[in-house]
């Protein structure tokens, strides 16, 4: 299956608040952006982003009441339809919102940058060349790969992967939580956890917390923190919503149990930047870096990226709503620079 002879003039690849909010700017601006959202790869990879696995979201502008992430990612969807937005999918493109669309999606398997116009090749076959292309990929939390814990996690049972995020939620106050890591991001969260939770554990395999020396005595001088040395957590307990976890000492081998009512995974981020190949300059982390950090351009002229395949410190679905918005209109002033109308 492949595009036809034209060129795009703006291929967003990446779904989620970033590149939602991308196709509306560029479709708005009559730019009729195609978009790669991306295909169901496992329990804790689907298109829409991390919001997908978020059942609660209540630090979104304009949402009172809060609402569901799911739900969240379909008005943004839905939204960037109403307008002149194409999606790629199992059976090419479709322009209008349609019964189980989401479950067609399809993503860019590679893109060749070598060259213009860019070559994008999807993951079904459904190839096309672009004279812009907007990166919104977003980054994959990494997970213990435990089977309950991503079960609780995608039904709101009490585990996440961001404290900023849902740690605020009425169902955690005041409940013992846990955070599983040790460096700068497990002690940012932790400490944020105290503000709501009557104590919060945290879970770390060695005797040396790796954080910096600050964040390390922060959270040690925390009357409401405990730090649990040289453990792993081989399961995570509970049916509707989780109850304990079952902990492994990394030097006895002895095992043991917490009861608690939250756990949040601050074991780092990995974003979603291999299927470049190298072709963008990225940081150490494998992060996109931006050629200006106040806008939305890359090492490659005419390749922009938002969201949190750039962004490794607040990864906020309104931080990544905003760097879609920046994108896109960088793309259409880029594109006009270049008398592509």
């Amino acid at each position: 299956m492949s595009a036809s002879n034209n060129i795009e003039k703006v291929v967003i690849i990446g779904s989620g608040p970033a590149g939602w909010t991308a196709a509306l700017y560029a479709a708005r601006a009559n730019l009729s952006p195609l978009v790669y959202p991306g295909r169901a790869v496992s329990k804790d990879l689907v298109p829409g982003g991390q919001l997908m696995l978020t059942t609660d979201v209540e630090n979104y502008p304009g949402f009172p009441e809060g609402i569901n992430g799911q739900e969240m990612m379909d008005l943004f969807f839905k939204q960037a339809m109403r307008f002149d937005t194409r999606v790629v999918t199992n059976d090419g493109v479709a322009t209008e919102v349609s019964a189980g669309l989401y479950s067609q999606f399809q993503g860019a398997h590679s893109i060749d940058l070598s060259k213009r116009p860019f070559a994008i090749k999807g993951d079904d076959g459904y190839d096309c060349l672009a004279h812009s292309v907007i990166v919104s990929t977003g980054a994959k939390a990494n997970w213990l790969g435990l089977e309950n814990e991503l079960r609780l996690a995608q039904s709101g049972g009490g585990v996440s992967a961001c404290a900023v995020c849902d740690g605020a939620l009425p169902v955690f106050r005041d409940k013992v939580l846990a955070v599983v890591g040790g460096g700068d991001s497990a002690v940012e969260e932790a400490t944020y956890l105290t503000k709501f939770a009557s104590k919060v554990y945290m879970i770390h395999r060695r005797d040396k917390l790796r954080a910096s020396k600050i964040m390390a005595d922060r959270a040690l001088e925390n009357p409401k923190l405990e730090v649990l040395w040289n453990k792993g957590v081989v399961d995570v307990l509970g049916d509707e919503s989780i109850t304990a976890v079952k902990l492994k000492d990394t030097v006895t081998g002895e095992e043991s149990t917490v009861e608690l009512s939250g756990l949040f995974l601050a074991i780092g981020h990995t974003p979603a930047s291999d299927f470049l190949n190298g072709q963008l300059e990225l940081d150490a982390k494998k992060y996109i870096k931006l050629a200006d950090p106040y806008r939305s351009t890359t090492s490659v002229e005419g390749i922009f990226a938002a969201g949190d395949c750039v962004d490794s410190v607040y990864r906020q679905a309104v931080t990544a709503a905003g760097m879609g918005c920046k994108a896109a209109i960088d793309a259409e002033r880029w594109l006009a620079d270049q008398g592509i109308e």
